[in-house]
């Protein structure tokens, strides 16, 4: 078994689910999520993340606003929608079942 491939879904869904929440707090541009995921010791980089923003942008999950900025071109700055919303509430419910599952798990093979 590649431990490589199974860590790298676990870190694929990890990252959509982190994106919802760092935008739950309200409008933020790409190097602000970065940023934050990376402080969180989750490194991503901007080829990573573009791809993962639309796809969560068509699912109806994300929208955006156009800022004009001091340095360069105009910013793309994210947003949850309401479905976004939604969706993160599931996803929470979700990851609380599936630690608490999982260290149950754990802790039984351990003692």
């Amino acid at each position: 078994m590649k431990t490589e491939n199974v860590k790298a879904q676990m870190r694929k869904g990890v990252l959509e689910f982190c994106t919802l929440s760092i935008l739950s707090g309200g409008y933020a541009y790409t190097s602000d999520i970065i940023k934050e995921l990376k402080e969180a010791e989750l490194i991503i980089v901007e080829g990573t993340l573009y791809p993962l923003l639309t796809r969560q942008k068509n699912a109806g999950l994300l929208s955006y606003k156009w800022e004009e900025s001091t340095q360069g071109p105009p910013r793309k700055y994210y947003i949850l929608t309401e479905k976004g919303e939604s969706v993160l509430k599931e996803l929470d419910n979700s990851w609380n079942n599936l630690t608490h599952s999982v260290e149950k798990i754990r802790k039984t093979k351990r003692g």
